[in-house]
């Protein structure tokens, strides 16, 4: 029986046959966009826009909307140059121009402090890339486009998998996207979409965590977004470590265009365009399902296969010449069969235990609606609604044999039924008073409701949780962006929140000063006080009561809180090479604690599909992560890129017990390093790509397993008053990326092959127990994984 590996190959080769055969057209294609004031989101009139490096002068200007539109531009990679009265020059280096799309750009330009004819410094927004949407922003942001998801080798066009190549970013487990930002949980993310805080955006995505095998988000539909990594500004609060702030791009207002695409994700369907050739309004649509269930309902066996589905829209409708109607969803279920009769029982196995039979079942949702107006040239404002849910289902059965393999019986042992649905408002109001000050205000109301039933039948009954209720989280906000001159700029912010459940308030502060040394290089500094909650989950964990009731001992808990210090340096080397270095400390307190001592802390949370079962909590924890990063990066030009990151740090907690312990994310040091080139094939624009990654991480901390108690036990064991002693083997991986584009008549095809752990590293995930064998084993992470990919779009 053919793999889903091989099938797929056998349909991208079929496709490749079939281009070959294709008829040559003239390649070139339309750019058009808006540009806009990077403050006030007010057009541009009269800016102008031209291709730079083609042989016939292309360009022109914007008009009374801002809007400009370039015809007949080659297709291949281009540059663009925006330039308007009074504002900074604007220069995008990587402009991917391609047969089968229109290229849509939304441009924004930074209002000149200073006048024609004085010194002027333009060269933080000399490239676009490295700009952050956050204005708010100082430190410790990583601006980055749909583009360099489908760049990167290994990551799979997904935003998480790119983010793990940036400094100070690792994770912990090949077959999850999690973020471990500065030795910080991967729980301690805040994923944000639209200006909406959205729940965990991945398939098979549990509740307790922000990340999961399937992202959710579709690489096709985003804009330029933001990932920050620490210090970040006041509108981001209920995170402790980081934040991806992402945005979703507008669809094609004058053309419809289609896209088809097979991979990693599944089968993909999309489409775009305008309602009528007389409107403005667009929509943007795409479907995904897993090429699992298709293959299952061809009629495959595929033991513990995943399968999955999601969904996504968008609408833009203008209203008026000031105002914007925006409306998206994002939806998505999950489910995956683990039977113990399919566990190979010579190893350990990394998520099935042969003695069990497990079914987790997830679905999420999201939508949204919002309106923006301008009431002025220099004021906006927006007004979004939004409403999610989160359902997660688990069933798990533990296995009687009578001999052998042969099972006597199924019984239930576990079942978990878990929604939690979140009613939001966000209003914002942005005014640019003047070159120099620019302030934001905000209020977040988020109404959360719940129902968490959760027993534990065999082999003794326990009602772990049966809750159900509602409450909410407000945050307040404002931010102040100053430029005292055209070296200097400040930034500074205090955000509020409080948690209706048991009226626990925080109040942060935020500051960050941005100092430019010389016309090519950049001093920062930035504090900010940072909290988080923990998962809603964690309120309602029953503690049985010695006359057989329940209370609830963890009511009272509430938000765990650090003090992030981040000094960064930023050069510019060459025009499209740049240095970054960041020194950070964070000083973490009043993280959930047991109150008997214990090695437990809430920060080692969020690393595992686990759901914490914790009780007489107690804000009195403490940890802290500092270390020093350094990224050298060469923005795609002239046909190649490269991307350099290194991190060293050190990540410590310490439990009720007082003792100061590792974390299971110290790693202590991260390395990675990308490049790719683009060979140009051919007069029409044909491109074949070569990228190659490579990462060099430190071994994590683990919990040494009691070896002869876990025999005796029947069951893992653990050296708990050893926690995170035992140190696992360095960790190791290259992967390989061949793509080739083929651009034809309206229409361009992308195959590729993306060559994951090509030396087949066995990098060490954990160390278990073995019922069946009852001995100690090794679980290793992901092995050599070839994974095909075609899209099409026309």
């Amino acid at each position: 029986m053919p793999s889903s590996v091989q099938i797929l190959l056998a349909l991208l080769l079929t496709a490749s046959c079939q281009l070959a055969i294709a008829q040559p057209t003239p390649a070139t294609q339309t750019v058009r966009g808006t540009v806009r004031d990077a403050a006030a989101q007010a057009p541009i009139i009269g800016a102008t826009v031209v291709v730079l490096g083609v042989t016939s002068a292309l360009g022109g200007n914007t008009d009374a909307q801002g809007r400009f539109r370039l015809v007949n531009v080659p297709v291949g990679r281009v540059q663009l140059r925006v330039t308007s009265l009074g504002y900074e020059e604007l220069l995008l280096h990587d402009v991917s121009v391609s047969a089968g799309k229109e290229v849509v750009l939304d441009v924004q330009l930074t209002e000149r402090l200073t006048p024609l004819g004085e010194v002027q410094v333009t060269y933080r927004r000399g490239e676009d890339q490295t700009v952050p949407n956050q204005e708010m922003a100082t430190v410790s942001t990583r601006p980055f486009s749909p583009l360099e998801a489908n760049r990167y080798a290994g990551a799979l066009g997904d935003p998480a998998r790119m983010a793990q190549n940036f400094a100070g970013v690792t994770s912990v487990n090949d077959g999850r996207n999690d973020l471990v930002v500065r030795g910080n949980s991967p729980a301690t993310l805040l994923w944000r979409l639209e200006g909406v805080n959205i729940p965990n955006p991945n398939h098979f995505g549990s509740q307790n965590t922000t990340s999961g095998p399937v992202s959710l988000l579709n690489n096709n539909l985003l804009a330029k977004s933001d990932f920050l990594t620490g210090a970040f500004p006041a509108e981001y609060a209920n995170a402790l470590g980081s934040v991806f702030d992402l945005r979703l791009r507008r669809g094609n207002d004058e053309k419809h265009e289609f896209l088809g695409q097979v991979g990693f994700n599944g089968f993909e369907v999309g489409a775009e365009g305008p309602y009528s050739k007389h409107s403005k309004a667009s929509y943007l649509v795409n479907y995904r399902y897993s090429i699992f269930s298709l293959l299952k309902a061809a009629g495959y066996r595929l033991a513990g296969t995943p399968e999955y589905q999601d969904f996504t829209f968008k609408t833009d409708v203008p209203v008026g010449s000031r105002g914007t109607l925006s409306a998206w969803v994002l939806a998505g279920r999950s489910t995956i069969t683990f039977l113990g009769q399919d566990v190979d029982s010579t190893r350990t196995d990394v998520y099935g235990e042969e003695s069990v039979n497990s079914y987790p079942r997830f679905r999420t949702g999201v939508a949204a609606v919002s309106y923006e107006h301008r009431f002025s040239p220099r004021t906006v404002s927006r007004l979004t609604l939004s409403a999610s849910r989160a359902l997660q289902h688990f069933d798990e059965d533990t296995l009687l044999f009578q001999s052998g393999r042969r099972v006597l019986a199924e019984l239930p042992a576990q079942r978990d039924r878990f929604r939690q649905d979140k009613r939001s408002a966000h209003l914002q109001v942005a005014h640019k008073g003047s070159a120099r000050n620019r302030l934001t205000a905000g209020l977040l109301v988020d109404g959360l409701g719940y129902d968490y039933r959760s027993t534990e039948l065999y082999p003794s009954l326990n009602q772990e949780r049966d809750a159900r209720g509602q409450t909410a989280l407000t945050q307040l906000y404002g931010q102040w962006h100053h430029r005292f001159s055209a070296l200097l700029t400040l930034n500074a912010g205090v955000s509020a929140l409080r948690f209706a459940l048991n009226g626990k308030t925080v109040v942060e502060p935020r500051l960050g000063l941005r100092y430019q040394l010389t016309p090519t290089s950049t001093l920062s500094a930035a504090y900010g006080l940072h909290s988080s909650l923990a998962p809603l989950l964690t309120y309602f964990y029953q503690s049985p009561q010695a006359d057989g009731s329940y209370a609830l001992t963890n009511h009272a808990l509430g938000f765990t809180r650090s003090h992030h210090f981040v000094l960064g340096y930023d050069r510019q080397l060459a025009d499209n090479l740049r240095l970054r270095v960041e020194g950070y400390y964070q000083a973490l307190f009043e993280a959930p604690v047991e109150q008997t001592p214990s090695a437990y802390s809430g920060l080692t949370e969020g690393a595992d599909f686990d759901i914490a079962s914790r009780d007489h909590l107690v804000n009195e924890g403490t940890g802290r992560n500092y270390g020093l990063e350094l990224t050298l990066e060469r923005t795609f030009a002239q046909g190649y890129y490269f991307l350099l990151t290194g991190s060293g740090f050190d990540s410590q907690y310490a439990g009720s017990d007082g003792v100061r312990r590792n974390t299971p994310f110290n790693t202590r040091y991260v390395a990675n390093a990308l490049a790719g080139r683009e060979f140009r094939l051919g007069q029409r624009g044909n491109m074949f790509t070569v990228s190659l990654k490579a990462t060099r991480a430190g071994g994590r901390y683990v919990t040494p397993l009691n070896a002869e108690a876990s025999r005796q036990a029947r069951a893992a064991v653990y050296r708990d008053d050893q926690a995170y002693s035992e140190r696992l083997p360095g960790y190791f991986r290259t992967d390989v990326k061949l793509s080739y584009k083929i651009n034809r008549a309206r229409l361009t095809h992308e195959l590729a092959l993306d060559v994951q752990n090509l030396t087949n590293r066995q990098n060490v995930f954990q160390r278990a127990y073995n019922a069946r064998t009852n001995q100690l084993g090794t679980a290793y992470q992901q092995g050599l994984l070839p994974i095909p990919f075609y899209r099409v779009t026309f």
